[in-house]
């Protein structure tokens, strides 16, 4: 049987022992039950996700911060860091948490001793252990084999570093690659200035290779805390002693610094990064720069300290905090701060602007306007606010709204219209101003409706032409595209429905009526691809992929992927959950919808053997899911049709099947079971064991279910503590919601809209292990009678 089986066998069979400790003595007389942590920074393990498959990294950043600084242990792969690996190349400051493609990875440090002999990493690289390694919440370190010991730590713009060399060692060096990145590099530039500075620039991009066009440039400025004994610099593998400056050639550029073992055996450095200038660079490292390295990790640990008490957890065992917590700090380290401290940033016309507040960039929005997007509105709405403005300044910068977009430049990665939900969902929270919220409205309007002249650059959503006109993206195998919406034709039309009903609520809320209602009447539009002639595993009805005339295009077989993207129709079809009763009435009505759903999930052997359902029926791995009929909860199409049983007259399965999905994410390295896509997968793990989901993006209403811990307590920045009771929750046990009572009330229906979960005060949940009737018939609206 495989691990994760055991791992639920071994929490069936287990004490909590988090909730044993917490109510052996109680601090507080007031605090009954189990206790909150003291310090849940403690009970985050960043090397989560680091097996190869989660893609997470393991270093050093502080939350939403420009700088990621982390041991890199191999080149152009997914993770710059795999666990497995027993060598690390050297410390580079910028990363992406959990992405699917090689980037980042820019301005690499190395601490070594001994002769300067080669700039190539696989020589200089140093072995270590896993037992030598510290890994906590904005700090990492570790000691090498060779008796080097490195540790980091960040604030937002800033990395820092202290290296303590063995001594007897010789010469002690830093090394700094500018050239060579965790991807495409095309160019770049390393300066030696003085004797205690380092600064230079890199730009890189191709990310994924859809379009090989967009460019990114970083820079840096490096001030020591000890003057160089020697220096010297190198193009590719022609090193240069007493050289100041080289460019990169056709693979590297650095500089290398040496530091007499006479004057003491440690170095410290701090490195200021900047999307604008090496200008830029100075003066973020001026600005932020703490007055030690054990003043900044004390800075960093205290800022995620606060973030994970935003959301925090009381009950279930210790694996269930560790993976709790462990979750909650990935979800919350991107999108990143772009603009520099005093608000400068660099836009997608290549050009510095000044924004009016913090500018963030790094938008994976196929991937986080399922999931993550939401946490942040929940937990920071003034963050959220500010990255909706980011997104504005990169249409008025750009032209267009991006897809994904990496530093200042648009890679058109993924298909579909995520940035649609991801807006409407702040404005439907209430948290643009009026000004902003039209400006935002008139962009996702030209979205919607017209496509850029120029798809090499932004390709917007190219499936428009047929949409607008048809009511369905026609398929085209259009040369050059991997992830273009016509070639990802069926996923698209979906994509395109969700993105349009979402956007006539926005258009309601400004006052616009005609276009409220022109949105409106495409609300179905997904009911224009269902072949009720299809059949499948026992069903019948399917949605398929459509040519421009209306004919089925390819192999209509719902369990082939075809033309939807990174999915099949099997797993795509419950992509309608902005209108679910006309979904199920096109499946045969909510009973026949009901039973697909407990084929897709194996619903008898989730209640039967959770952990088996899970490890055994659904898809498992994480690059697993075409061709396959079953649950996916590695990938993010799926992510909410747990919750679609709210709709069927079941919304106590809901809460079963994300019992057995939590199986599927473990406390160790191995415990992510898909790409993190900068804190998405983290993000649904975060919502599901705290008994809150938005299912319907861009909808601001929460789904109600079974807590897997006893207390939850809500701490969004300038609001109101909203706390949620749950007696007896246990993540190892099917529990199901047998009632709710807000401080508004009883709670009949399934769901709570943001407004009222803000207000909510006390939500006290009652558990039962057997089905109960509680929601039925009582889910959210659809989103057009919002």
């Amino acid at each position: 049987m495989r691990a994760l089986r055991r791992v639920f066998t071994a929490l069936l069979i287990g004490t909590t022992i988090a909730a044993a400790s917490a109510t052996s003595g109680v601090a507080n007389a007031k605090e009954r039950g189990p206790k909150f942590a003291d310090d849940p920074t403690t009970l985050v393990d960043t090397s989560i996700g680091n097996n190869g498959d989660g893609t997470t990294f393991p270093g050093a950043a502080a939350p939403f911060g420009m700088v990621q600084l982390s041991p890199d242990t191999q080149l152009n792969k997914y993770a710059s860091y795999d666990y497995a690996q027993d060598t690390i190349l050297g410390f580079s400051h910028t990363h992406l948490s959990g992405v699917g493609c090689q980037t980042m990875g820019n301005f690499r440090f190395m601490p070594t001793t001994g002769a300067v002999t080669s700039s190539d990493p696989a020589q200089y690289g140093a072995k270590f252990s896993h037992d030598n390694e510290t890994r906590a919440p904005g700090y990492y370190g570790v000691k090498f084999d060779n008796g080097i010991k490195a540790e980091l730590s960040a604030t937002q713009r800033t990395g820092q570093h202290r290296y303590t060399y063995p001594a007897g060692s010789g010469s002690e060096n830093v090394l700094i690659e500018a050239g060579q990145s965790n991807g495409s590099t095309y160019a770049g530039d390393v300066k030696v200035v003085g004797n205690d500075t380092v600064e230079g620039w890199v730009q890189g991009g191709n990310f994924c290779g859809e379009t090989g066009k967009e460019r990114y440039r970083v820079y840096f400025s490096a001030k020591f805390d000890r003057t160089f004994s020697k220096f010297g610099t190198w193009t590719d593998g022609t090193l240069t002693p007493n050289q100041r400056e080289a460019s990169r050639g056709t693979k590297r550029a650095g500089a290398w610094l040496s530091f007499d073992p006479a004057e003491g055996h440690q170095v410290g450095t701090s490195v200021g990064l900047s999307y604008t200038s090496i200008d830029g660079a100075r003066l973020n490292r001026t600005a932020e720069q703490p007055k030690s390295f054990d003043k900044a990790r004390a800075g960093a640990h205290d800022a995620w300290r606060g973030e994970l008490n935003r959301m925090r957890v009381a009950g279930g065992s210790t694996a269930d905090q560790r993976t709790y917590y462990s979750a909650l700090y990935h979800s919350l380290l991107h999108p990143s701060i772009g603009s520099d401290v005093d608000n400068l940033y660099r836009g997608f016309d290549d050009k510095v602007h000044r924004a009016d507040s913090t500018y963030y960039q790094m938008f994976s929005l196929w991937d986080t306007y399922r999931s993550q997007n939401q946490l942040v509105a929940l937990l920071h709405p003034d963050k959220a606010a500010d990255m909706a403005k980011s997104v504005l300044h990169i249409y008025q910068d750009g032209g267009w709204l991006p897809r994904w977009g990496l530093g200042n430049s648009e890679t058109n990665v993924m298909s579909g219209d995520p940035i649609t939900p991801w807006i409407v969902d702040i404005y439907n929270r209430g948290l643009l101003d009026s000004r902003t919220s039209h400006q935002l409205f008139d962009a996702l309007w030209k979205n919607v409706n017209e496509v850029p002249s120029d798809q090499s650059v932004f390709r917007g959503r190219d499936g428009n032409p047929t949409y607008v006109k048809n009511g369905w993206v026609g398929y085209q195998n259009l040369p050059g595209y991997t992830y273009g919406d016509s070639r990802q034709a069926g996923s698209a039309t979906l994509e395109y429905a969700l993105g349009d009903c979402a956007l006539s609520t926005m258009a309601g809320g400004l006052g616009y009526k005609d276009k409220a209602a022109t949105l409106a009447s495409r609300c179905d539009n997904f009911t224009n691809l269902w072949d009720s002639g299809v059949t499948s595993q026992g069903f019948s009805g399917f949605p398929v992929t459509k040519n421009a005339d209306g004919t089925v295009a390819g192999d209509p077989d719902p369990t082939q992927s075809g033309a939807f993207h990174e999915g099949t129709a099997w797993q795509y079809q419950w992509l309608a959950q902005q209108d679910p009763q006309t979904l199920f009435g096109l499946m045969g009505g909510q009973a026949a919808a009901e039973q697909r759903l407990d084929k897709f999930f194996d619903m008898p052997t989730v209640l039967s053997d959770p952990a088996k359902a899970a490890s055994e029926s659904w898809v498992t791995g994480a690059y697993d899911y075409h061709n396959n009929f079953a649950f996916n909860p590695n990938n993010e199409p799926d992510f909410h049709t747990p919750w679609m049983y709210s709709w069927t007259g079941a919304p106590w399965k809901t809460s079963a099947v994300l019992r057995a999905m939590r199986t599927l994410f473990t406390d160790d390295v191995y415990g992510m079971p898909g790409n993190d896509d900068l804190g998405a997968t983290s993000s649904l793990l975060v919502f599901a064991m705290a008994g809150v989901f938005e299912a319907q993006p861009g909808s601001a209403n929460y789904i109600v279910t079974a807590p897997m811990f006893e207390k939850v307590e809500i701490r969004p920045e300038h609001g109101r503590r909203i706390s949620i009771e749950a007696p007896g929750a246990d993540a190892s046990k099917l529990q199901y919601v047998s009632s709710v009572n807000t401080g508004k009330g009883t709670l009949h229906q399934s769901w709570l809209s943001h407004k009222d979960l803000l207000r909510s005060g006390t939500i006290k949940i009652d558990l039962s292990d057997k089905p109960t009737t509680w929601g039925v018939n009582a889910a959210p609206p659809a989103i057009s009678q919002n």
